[in-house]
């Protein structure tokens, strides 16, 4: 078996040539460039009495996400729609931009861990935080002394 290696950096994208050229697109407009989208990077943190998972998803808002708890499976996604929409009348014309992104992460729970009742998500700042509460069965103990009878 043979693997190819391509390397996409030797051929010149042809409108990025034209667009650089003329310095806009055809209504006069500044370049856009093409947003690209992946799935946000995750922190995920445990301590004595819980775990913690931090999505890192700046310019979105709290209600773009979805966080679910389904059989063991902790599912976050999110779903985000931006519309860019310019008119003049006097020239007769429209333009309409839209971008549509999304991503969906999944994490499955360590069984018998983690309380699903006890499960909190906050947005602040560009951060998704979801804490999951362990349960009390398994959380460390401190030592206790034991009186001799």
């Amino acid at each position: 078996m043979t693997l190819v290696r391509r390397f996409n950096n030797q051929v010149p994208d042809i409108a990025n040539i034209f667009d650089d050229f003329f310095g806009g697109d055809f209504f006069g407009a500044p370049v856009r460039q093409v947003r690209k989208t992946s799935t946000p990077a995750v922190n995920v943190m445990e301590n004595e009495d819980e775990y913690v998972i931090e999505v890192a998803a700046p310019g979105m808002k709290k209600d773009d996400f979805k966080v679910e708890v389904n059989n063991g499976v902790l599912s976050i996604s999110a779903e985000m729609e931006e519309k860019d929409e310019q008119k003049n009348e006097e020239k007769g014309y429209t333009r309409r931009e839209f971008c549509y992104s999304s991503f969906n992460r999944s994490f499955a729970i360590p069984k018998n861990e983690v309380d699903e009742g006890k499960i909190d998500a906050s947005y602040k700042d560009g951060l998704l935080k979801i804490k999951l509460q362990k349960r009390e069965e398994i959380k460390p103990k401190p030592a206790r002394m034991i009186e001799i009878k």
